[in-house]
Order: structure tokens, then C-alpha cells, then sequence
């Protein structure tokens, strides 16, 4: 039951030093297994816990049953940072199953160790930018410490160098760099040295920056340039070069650019390039007054703000013949009478030509070739004048001219000096005819013949008239006397130009037969005057026209056969056609052909005949009132076929003809006493304007109400007439009733009227109930038929009979007017 000892060396102490790397040995022990045990251990020694925890140790065989515990570097030990004693348990097991557990104790010893940098300079190269010009002061602060936190002490290498390093590690500069003159750039070794006399070192990289302090200079001395007129763009006239002080050792990153006003050249901005951009025309203003340009050239070393130099150049600018003389204008028109002498000068060309050329050399030119269709009529004075002449005078009526009245002539104004640029110089001769001849109708007289009917605008004829001069001049056409009527100044109008003559009125027959016109034609300066005569074809164009046109007029209904109605006759006249020619006809409203004319044709006047009696009891007439549109036609001489052909004019003459009943006649059966009654309605034609003008009036004053109300009162007073509830019965067959008390009797006889005839009302449109003997009428009720009502006797007495047949007589006196007054 004991425990055996099988780590031999254990339990023990052993030391070890700080920032020992991994593999280390820090104690060897031996394992001493059991006899019994064949296999020899089981479990290897393993350090099974640590006081405090760590994993920097770890146990590695060295031989049969030997072991090293030994660091892992994970972590470092650190005797300023970490425990100074560690307390082991070392653990084994052999084969048979017998364990051991002993502690190592290993204590970490102190060791001096080298400075360690901090911060950026720790981990990297410092680089440091210090710009030039600027004066003495610190640039880097050093971080450094001892792990044993002794006092450090810093140095710098070279010693040569305008730098310093202080106690606290700070390094300053000595002096104010010049970029241009001191180096760019300065590597310094930083040494930080411990008491014990270990050192770490670091390098510093110091970069001197350059700062733009220096103003830049032209190189170029060239102050003066020449170059011709005309150059095409991108053509290089110099190269301006510069340099900066501040990019000696670098390619220059100067800016180029032209301060003046200048649209002919421009500047390479980056290279200086000087180069032609726009046309330089030295014959130009102002390069013609001024041909020397001046420009500023400006070089800066940083765009808007940097340091600048100026430089002004000079460019001449040389003339060169590169201008043809040029005529303004190019194309000429002029004129000259066909009958202008030979040598007559006519156009001088110098004064219109030059060549804008600058030097005298290359702005003189002559006048060439004279050429062109007709030329050999003209001619140059000589190549230097340019005066152009005439060689021969122009007949434009003789036949060997052709009738050319245009010639067309090229001369050419060349150069003298090379290149020899020319032009074309067109001359139009325009040879202006002279009117030398009269205008000559080609007829002495003229004669048309026109129908009185043609419409108004029509031609009727032309004249026309030339003369014998080329080209032919326009001839002008008037009428100078004729033409006119008491209506009208002109009736006849001419085209100016083309001698057409027109009718501006219609022509009539049976006021003028003939016109006779004098036409002149004109060519604006010699005249000649010739005769024209229309005459007018007559044409029927005439209507018949009859006296009266229109009438109204009444018959009885019982009018005899072959009557003359009324003695009615018609008279009738046609300017251009004779008596004889009239037909007359009824063309509508006869109906049941009640009327005729008599004669129907073949003179000029005939009568209205009744050519059939009326029947109205049969109902075969219904009409009272006939209508009758008479056409009387001057058509009676023409054969059937010629009134297909020929013109026909037709005269109207309207009718009214209303048919009066005949006379009612009503005996009272009342003994001792007869009233007849004789009543006519009577219906004028001619006065159908007094109910419309009243109607009209009612309704403007009273409006659509008061209207109504008319109708209404109208309708009552003819339809319903007012009565007390006795005389509400219908009178037919009413029975009387006799008073004893009244002592006076009144025998009152009363007339009812048969209404056997019915008719329409030509204005209000009302269909109204008449009586075919009498006359009287009422509007007609709605749904009512005909039927005759016997005349009847009536007695009352003085208080109550009397008065109502009173009344009722006062409504058929009022009832009457009142119809007519519609009429």
C-alpha cells in the first residue's frame, strides 16, 4: 500500500533564465520502473499542473528513463513581467500500474537585455519630410526603454550631419535647408545604449522637401521672329524655352501662356511650342496698317499662383502674292442703243478692279482676252486702261443680227507678278432697242356680234396690233371713246395687254342695238387707233308682263256658267316677242278646273271665264277660297319641237277668289209678325294684315298669358256663353215657363243658325263651322259634328225672359265683330 518512488531526482529545485528560447533544458530526472515490470512505463512523465499555470515548460525524453524538462518559448519567460517561481507536478506511470508524483520547482533568474524601441520607429523606418527654409527645431521624438528601466543614453551616426539628438531622445535640426543647395535626403542611424552597455539601433530617413521659393527664367533669346502671311495652322514660329531653380534635377513642369489679346498664334502650354493657329492675312486690316505683332509669352511654375517670368517677342508678318485682282463687281450689265456709233466708249473696267495686295509687286494686274458671242462688235482700248469701246454700230431689225439683243462677253484681269492669278470678268451687253415704229392693228375695223344674254365678265372679241421694231414692244390696249349707255359710262372693258374685250353690263337688245368703240394701241410712245363694232343679236329675253299681276275679288256660289267673273281681264305686253305669242294657263290652284281664260292664246288680253258650276252640297267642293297662279308663256308661235330649243320666258299673275254663299232666309212661326234675317260674312283678301298686326300687338303687349287669355275668353265667349242654370239646358225643345204674377208679356223670337260648312282660319290656323247661306261661323268644338238646329220660339216674361234673350242677343252681336276682327 505505499507509494513507490519511481521519479528518481525528484522532488527538486532548479533555476532557469529569462527570455530563455524554446528548448532549453532546465532539469534532467530519471524513471525507475518495477522489476515486475516487463514493459517498462505505461504513462510518460507529464506535468499534470503548475503554480502558478503556465505552458512554458514541457517534458522531452532524453534516453531510456531519462527526461529533460525543457521552455516552450510559449510564453517567454519575463523576470520583469512574470512570477519568479514556478512549481511543477511531474506525474508517471509504469506498465503494473504503479504511479509517482513529485514537484520540480524552477525559479527564473534576472538578465540584463537589450533597449526596445516603441512606436512607429519600432516597427518600421521613420521617414521624416522637412521642408526647405525652415528654420532650427525638433523634428522626431525618440521612444525607447529598459526592460531593467535603467537610464538610457542616445546617439546619432554620422556625426557629420546637421542634426542633434538630446538626452530625452528628441532630435532637432541644426540649420535652415536650401533645397537647391543642400542634399535632398539624410539617413541618420539612432543608437540607444543601456548601462550595462548593450545598444539598439534605428534608422531615421529625413527627406528634405522642396518648396516652390524660386522664380523661373527664360532660356531663349530670341526676341524677333519673321514669318509669311497665309502659314497654316500648327505651322511652329519658335520654341520658347525656361527653366526653375526649383526643378534642377527634375524635368521642368513649367506653364506657357500669351498675356495679350492675340487670335493668330498660341502657346503649347506644357512645351512652348509657339505655332500659327489662326489666318494671318497681311492684306487685311489691321495686319495691313500694322504688320508687326506683339506678344507677352508668360512662364510660371504653378498654375494660377506660382512664380511667373514675362518675355515680349516680336513677329513680322511678310506680304506674298496670294491674291488675284478681284472687280466688284464681277458681273457686269450695261447698255448701249442699237444705234450708237462705232468707237462710243462704254464701260471703263479699271475703276471697278484692283488686288488688295500689299507690296507694290504684287498688286499689279492687265485686262485679256476679250472673248465672247458677239465680241468682234467690241473692243480694249489697251491691257493697262481696260476701257472698253465700241466697234461697229448694232441694227436689231436687220435680219444678220439674229435678233441677238444680249451679248455676253468674258474678259480676263490676270496678275503680273507670279503666281499669275487671274479672274473672269462677265460683261452683259444690253443693246437697247429704239422705237422706231408705229403699232398696226392687224384689222382697220372690227365687228362682233353678241348675244344681249351673255353674262356679264364674257369675251366677246380681240383685237391686236404689233409694230415692226425688235423685240417686239408691248402693245398696250384702251378704249378710248364708246361704249357707254344712260346707265352705264363703259359697258365694255379691254385686257390692257392682251386686247380682249368684255361686257361689264348686260346688253339689251331693246335699248341699244349697236356699240361702235374706237381701241387704241399703245407703245408707250407712238399710238394707233382703230374701230370696233357689236352689235347686239336680239335674244327672248323678255317676260311677258301683265296688268294686273295680282288681284282679289268674291262670286256668288251660284255664278252662271261662261261668265265673265266680275268682268276680270287681263292685258299683257312683251318687249321682244308678239301678242300673239301669249298662252295662258292656270298652273295650280283651280281645282275642279271651275275657272278658264278666253281667249287661251294668240293675243295679248283675255278674260276670266267660270268654266263649271260649284257643288257644295255633294261635297265635291270643299274650297271657298280659291288661289290661282296664273303663267302666261311667249311659246304660242313655236312648234313643238323649237320650244325645246328655244329661250321661253314666263309672266305670272296670281288670283284670290273667295265663293260667298247665297243668302239665308228664316221665317218666325210667331202669329201676327215675320223677322227676316239676313246675314253675310264677308272675308277680304287683301286686308289679312289687320289680324295679323293685331295678333301681333297682343303679343308683344300682353305676352304669352295675356295671349292665352284671349283665346281662352274668345273660346268662351263664342263656345260657352255665360247663363244662369235655366238657360244651361239647350234651347231645342226647352219648354217655357210661364209666370202668373207678371201681367206684361214680351214674345222674344230667337234664330238658331245651322252651321253646315266647315273651313280652316288663314291666319290662326283654327278650323271654324259656317252656315253656306248665311255666312255666320263659330270656332269649331272639339269631337262636335254637324248637325241643323230648327229655328224655336221663346217666351218670357219681362223679368227673367226678357233679360236672358237680351243677353243672349248682346253675345251673338259681340260674337260677330269678333270673328271678323280675326278674319
Amino acid at each position: 500500500g505505499r507509494r513507490t518512488q519511481l521519479l528518481k531526482g525528484l522532488p527538486a529545485t532548479s533555476t532557469v533564465e529569462e527570455n530563455a528560447a524554446a528548448g532549453v533544458s532546465v532539469y534532467t530526472f530519471n524513471v525507475t520502473v518495477s522489476p515486475l515490470s516487463s514493459q517498462g512505463v505505461g504513462i510518460l512523465p507529464t506535468i499534470v499542473n503548475s503554480n502558478p499555470l503556465t505552458e512554458a515548460f514541457a517534458i522531452v525524453p532524453k534516453g531510456d528513463l531519462e527526461y529533460r524538462v525543457v521552455t516552450t518559448g510559449n510564453p517567454v519567460l519575463d523576470y520583469e513581467t512574470m512570477p519568479k517561481s514556478f512549481d511543477l507536478q511531474i506525474f508517471v506511470e509504469d506498465t503494473t500500474g504503479r504511479t509517482d508524483l513529485n514537484i520540480l520547482t524552477v525559479q527564473v533568474t534576472d538578465k540584463n537585455e537589450y533597449p526596445v524601441f516603441r512606436g512607429n520607429i519600432a516597427i518600421q523606418t521613420v521617414t521624416i519630410y522637412v521642408l526647405e527654409g525652415t528654420p532650427p527645431e525638433r523634428i522626431y521624438q525618440i521612444d525607447a526603454t529598459d526592460p531593467e528601466n535603467a537610464e538610457l543614453k542616445y546617439s546619432l551616426l554620422p556625426a557629420l550631419v546637421p542634426f542633434s539628438v538630446l538626452e530625452s531622445g528628441a532630435i532637432f535640426s541644426t540649420k535652415e535647408f536650401d533645397y537647391e543647395k543642400d542634399p535632398h535626403c539624410y539617413f541618420l542611424n539612432v543608437t540607444v545604449t543601456d548601462p550595462g552597455g548593450l545598444s539598439s539601433t534605428k534608422t531615421v530617413n529625413i527627406n528634405i522637401i522642396n518648396i516652390n521659393d524660386e522664380r523661373p527664367y527664360f532660356t531663349t533669346k530670341q526676341r524677333i521672329y519673321r514669318i509669311p502671311e497665309e502659314q497654316i495652322p500648327s505651322t511652329i514660329v519658335a520654341n520658347i524655352t525656361a527653366k526653375d531653380p526649383d526643378d534642377e534635377d527634375f524635368p521642368s513642369r513649367l506653364f506657357y501662356s500669351i498675356q495679350s489679346s492675340n487670335r493668330y498664334f498660341s502657346i503649347n502650354p506644357s512645351t512652348g511650342v509657339l505655332q500659327v493657329t489662326g489666318r494671318i492675312d497681311r492684306d487685311a486690316l489691321p495686319l495691313r496698317l500694322h504688320p508687326n505683332i506683339s506678344l507677352i509669352v508668360r512662364v510660371e511654375d504653378s498654375p494660377g499662383s506660382g512664380h511667373t517670368s514675362e518675355m515680349e517677342i516680336a513677329i513680322i508678318i511678310d506680304d506674298i502674292n496670294d491674291n488675284p485682282p478681284e472687280c466688284n463687281p464681277s458681273t457686269f450689265r450695261t447698255e448701249a442703243n442699237e444705234n450708237t456709233t462705232a468707237g462710243t466708249f462704254l464701260l471703263d473696267l479699271r475703276n471697278y478692279c484692283e488686288d488688295i495686295d500689299v507690296d507694290p509687286s504684287n498688286n499689279q494686274f492687265n485686262f485679256t482676252g476679250l472673248s465672247g458671242f458677239g465680241s468682234n462688235n467690241f473692243a480694249l482700248e489697251s491691257a493697262v486702261s481696260g476701257r472698253l469701246v465700241m466697234t461697229g454700230s448694232i441694227d436689231l431689225e436687220n435680219p444678220a443680227n439674229l435678233g441677238v439683243e444680249v451679248y455676253s462677253l468674258t474678259v480676263r484681269v490676270q496678275d503680273i507678278a507670279c503666281p499669275d492669278y487671274s479672274n473672269i470678268i462677265y460683261i452683259y451687253m444690253r443693246i437697247k432697242p429704239v422705237n422706231e415704229f408705229y403699232p398696226v392693228f392687224s384689222n382697220l375695223s372690227y365687228e362682233f356680234n353678241v348675244s344681249e344674254i351673255t353674262k356679264v365678265g364674257s369675251s366677246i372679241g380681240r383685237v391686236s396690233a404689233r409694230d415692226k421694231d425688235w423685240p417686239p414692244s408691248v402693245i398696250t390696249y384702251s378704249i378710248v371713246t364708246g361704249g357707254g349707255t344712260k346707265d352705264y359710262t363703259n359697258i365694255f372693258w379691254i385686257s390692257p395687254t392682251k386686247g380682249v374685250v368684255k361686257i361689264l353690263a348686260r346688253l339689251d337688245y331693246e335699248t341699244t342695238q349697236k356699240h361702235i368703240l374706237i381701241v387704241q394701241a399703245s407703245d408707250q410712245e407712238k399710238i394707233a387707233t382703230a374701230s370696233v363694232t357689236v352689235n347686239v343679236l336680239e335674244v327672248n329675253d323678255e317676260e311677258p308682263v301683265c296688268s294686273p299681276n295680282s288681284y282679289s275679288f268674291q262670286i256668288p256660289v251660284s255664278l252662271a256658267v261662261g261668265t265673265n267673273i266680275n268682268g276680270f281681264r287681263i292685258e299683257c305686253q312683251d318687249r321682244d316677242s308678239d301678242p300673239r305669242s301669249f298662252r295662258y294657263f292656270i298652273h295650280e290652284g283651280n281645282m275642279n278646273n271651275h275657272f278658264t281664260f278666253s281667249p287661251s292664246s294668240g293675243s295679248n288680253m283675255s278674260r276670266l271665264i267660270l268654266a263649271s258650276k260649284f257643288d257644295y252640297e255633294s261635297g265635291l267642293d270643299m274650297n271657298w277660297i280659291y288661289r290661282l297662279r296664273v303663267y302666261v308663256t311667249d311659246d304660242n308661235l313655236l312648234s313643238a319641237r323649237d320650244k325645246t330649243t328655244h329661250l321661253i320666258k314666263t309672266g305670272v299673275v296670281t288670283l284670290s277668289i273667295r265663293v260667298i254663299p247665297n243668302p239665308t232666309t228664316i221665317t218666325s212661326t210667331t202669329p201676327g209678325f215675320t223677322v227676316v234675317t239676313k246675314r253675310e260674312n264677308l272675308y277680304s283678301e287683301s286686308a289679312w294684315y289687320v289680324p295679323f298686326v293685331i295678333t301681333l300687338g297682343s303679343l308683344l303687349l300682353l305676352g304669352l298669358l295675356g295671349y292665352l287669355g284671349f283665346l281662352l275668353a274668345t273660346w268662351v265667349l263664342t263656345c260657352c256663353p255665360w247663363a244662369d242654370k235655366a238657360d244651361s239646358k239647350p234651347l231645342i225643345n226647352a219648354p217655357e215657363k210661364k209666370k202668373p204674377k207678371k201681367e206684361v208679356v214680351v214674345t222674344m223670337t230667337k234664330l238658331n243658325t245651322v252651321f253646315d260648312g266647315e273651313a280652316r282660319d288663314p291666319v290662326t290656323g283654327k278650323m271654324y263651322e259656317f252656315n253656306t247661306r248665311s255666312g255666320a261661323r263659330r270656332w269649331k268644338k272639339k269631337n262636335e259634328s254637324i248637325q241643323p238646329v230648327p229655328a224655336t220660339q221663346v217666351r218670357s216674361n219681362a223679368t227673367d225672359n226678357s233679360g236672358q234673350g237680351t243677353n243672349r242677343a248682346d253675345a251673338a252681336g259681340k260674337e260677330e265683330p269678333l270673328e271678323k276682327k280675326k278674319e
